[in-house]
């Protein structure tokens, strides 16, 4: 167990955390950033371009993310890579422990940003082909269907901009979704109709994914008419791709156990200040209830909830 205690401890590093660990580390706290993986950035890492981050038009994922953790590294907040396994609450004013994989962690106050991660279609054969044609990451996996056909399940903002990607490497991508119009922005929807490669399968679900080994058929059944259309890959491909972008489910199960209140989904509700209903515990990002998760939002949910930490903090003393 460690005998050093923190001010804060941030599990994750997504733009919520980081941007948490950049107004921590202003406001002068002993802050420690918990991530789950080598490379910083959260689910942004995975978009191909962000758009709508403003200042930055046009840069991709990876890069954003790597310029807020610059950021965090240059005012000096400390970083550790572990899986956490449970946190534990041991009452008001008491220090917060964080359990993980390698170590135990203290600190006077949390910041839950863990984030959210891709909801799995929950069809028969998925399991077996995901990572062999079955897919949730066009910015990882589009190499490996260049001129192959592909197609993308979803209809929201992720689901058309993957598909835009991956019409720089598949030959034809097609979009299934469940309603006859889309609900990505309008912005989205303009670029998306102009692309000739990209076509689009309404009112239609994926019903199963099959394949020896790798996925070469895929059943389809229209929403309206019951309709079953069994679609087989070219013979000359032998393979094709389905991505899944039908929402996120948030990254809480850690949480479960401990007193903080979660919704039915595992989201966790907050005041506008970023609080939960456990004091000195925050949680900031797509893991907390909230109407819009983009990285901005994301990002001044952090900002929020490492101020209001600071003042929990501070209240102590």
């Amino acid at each position: 167990m460690t005998s050093h205690i923190y001010d804060l401890i941030i599990i994750g590093s997504g733009p919520a955390g980081l941007a948490a660990a950049v107004y921590a580390q202003r406001a002068c706290l002993d802050t420690l950033v918990i991530e789950g993986s080598t490379v910083s950035g959260g689910q942004i890492l995975n978009t191909y371009e962000v758009d709508n981050y403003p200042g930055y038009p046009g840069i991709s994922g990876y890069e954003l993310g790597m310029k807020l953790r610059e950021h965090a590294d240059k005012l000096g907040a400390h970083f550790k890579e572990d899986t956490v396994l449970k946190i534990e609450d041991k009452g008001p004013k008491e220090v917060k422990r964080v359990i993980g994989m390698n170590a135990t962690y203290e600190a006077r106050a949390l910041i839950l940003a863990t984030g959210a991660s891709h909801k799995k279609l929950g069809i028969p054969g998925e399991t077996e082909l995901a990572g062999a044609g079955v897919s949730y990451c066009a910015t990882c996996d589009a190499n490996f269907f260049e001129d192959f056909e592909v197609y993308v399940v979803g209809g929201g903002d992720s689901a058309v901009e993957e598909a835009m990607y991956l019409t720089k490497f598949a030959r034809k991508v097609t979009i299934i979704h469940r309603r006859d119009e889309l609900r990505a922005a309008k912005s989205i929807q303009e670029k998306a109709f102009k692309n000739e490669k990209l076509h689009f399968m309404w009112d239609t679900v994926v019903e199963e994914v099959g394949g020896d080994g790798i996925l070469s058929e895929m059943t389809v059944k229209n929403v309206k008419t019951g309709e079953l259309t069994k679609i087989v890959a070219d013979e000359d491909d032998g393979m094709f791709g389905v991505f899944g972008f039908i929402g996120t489910l948030p990254n809480s199960k850690i949480y479960e156990g401990t007193g903080l209140e979660m919704d039915e989904r595992g989201y966790i509700p907050t005041d506008a200040d970023m609080h939960t209903n456990i004091p000195g515990v925050f949680a900031a990002g797509d893991i907390r209830v909230k109407s819009l998760r983009q990285v901005v939002t994301a990002a001044a949910d952090g900002a929020i909830a490492a101020t209001q930490a600071e003042k929990y903090i501070n209240e102590l003393k």
